[in-house]
Order: C-alpha cells, then sequence, then structure tokens
C-alpha cells in the first residue's frame, strides 16, 4: 500500500498538518498507522468531515 505523509496529505486536503495529526491521533483516517514517531496516511483516504464548521455539524447530524 502506498502511504503519504502529514504535510503531503495536509496539502492534498488543504488543511495544516497539526488538524491532520488531530485526525490520525482520534482514529478518524482509516488506514493511518504511526511508525517510528511519524503518522502514515494511505493515498487513498478521504478527508474527514470537519465537525468544527456549520456544514460540518450538519453532515454529522445526518
Amino acid at each position: 500500500m502506498d502511504y503519504m505523509t502529514l504535510k503531503e496529505a495536509a496539502g492534498q486536503w488543504g488543511v495544516t498538518p497539526r488538524r491532520v495529526n488531530y485526525y490520525c491521533a482520534g482514529g478518524r483516517i482509516h488506514g493511518a498507522v504511526k511508525m517510528a514517531g511519524v503518522w502514515l496516511i494511505p493515498k487513498t483516504a478521504e478527508k474527514p468531515i470537519d465537525g468544527r464548521t456549520k456544514q460540518g455539524k450538519e453532515l454529522n447530524h445526518e
């Protein structure tokens, strides 16, 4: 399986690397693994819904 780093995922999803780190630590990205202190995210992973926004809150309740 091909993986990408936090920085690559952040650029692809339009968020900060810190936000991607929160997603990984919270178990919100399926297939993400931590190896030697570095998160590896599958290249096929999709960005989780951001529950902090109004749109994300509406999607969470559906």
